[in-house]
């Protein structure tokens, strides 16, 4: 890392499926002028390009190779809290945000091969003005020297509602009750993993979200940022 480079502030971002995370960095990028990086979106199009190549998902081999090779990109939508995401030349925005993708993301992701693969990946997004980095290990793993970091949480109840209705804003068929279930396995999953568990960092901001609007949250980052001059 040159000195340069060192110098570029990282806000990190983190929290379990459902706290968000996305609306929260859209927001604040949108207000800072930084660059993102949707951590769980590389995770989420590993699993999709692993399915439509017929790889099983816990071959962390052949896993491990689609990781390498992933060709990706994330473009801004105007007026949108969200960004087109292209797999190749084609965009997968809506493939990768259902809850099966979800779920397929924290397959994969237990595997350190998979995870080694996308990890420079993530930290080469870190270019001036700043960035914002969402995901579940990026305080911790991907950037353990971030300026700021926030774990942004929710009740799991809270969580699989926020997310029910914007699925159902969508257009998909989602239930609520097997919903929640997921979640609440997810959950499990990404917090007992061996590998890059879901944990806030030791230095992190606990934020709950399960009683506090959008603006709410989005203003207690802002703060922060601006108590600690990073903007």
């Amino acid at each position: 890392m040159n000195t340069a480079d060192a110098r570029v502030p990282v806000v990190t971002i983190d929290g379990p499926s459902g706290s968000g995370k996305g609306a929260v960095t859209a927001q604040i990028a949108e207000w800072s002028g930084f660059h993102v990086l949707d951590s769980g979106a590389l995770y989420r199009l590993v699993g999709l390009a692993a399915r439509r190549a017929g790889v099983s998902l816990d071959d962390e081999p052949a896993l491990t190779g689609i990781a390498t090779h992933l060709d990706t990109t994330f473009r801004p939508e105007a007026g949108e809290e969200d960004w087109a995401v292209y797999l190749g030349t084609e965009v997968v925005t809506a493939l990768i945000r259902s809850d099966e993708a979800g779920v397929d993301a924290s397959l994969v992701s237990q595997f350190s091969g998979v995870r080694g693969a996308l990890i420079e990946r993530q930290r080469a997004f870190k270019a001036a003005p700043g960035l914002i980095a969402d995901g579940r290990d990026m305080g911790t793993i991907v950037f353990p020297d971030a300026t700021l970091k926030i774990f942004l949480t929710a009740s799991a109840e809270e969580r699989a509602n926020r997310r029910y209705k914007q699925l159902k804003n969508k257009g998909m068929d989602v239930n609520f009750a097997a919903l929640l279930e997921s979640i609440q396995a997810r959950d499990v999953r990404d917090m007992t993993r061996s590998i890059a568990p879901l944990v806030p960092a030791e230095d992190s901001v606990v934020i709950d979200s399960s009683d506090l609007s959008l603006p709410e949250v989005v203003q207690s980052v802002r703060s922060l940022m601006i108590e600690r001059s990073i903007v």
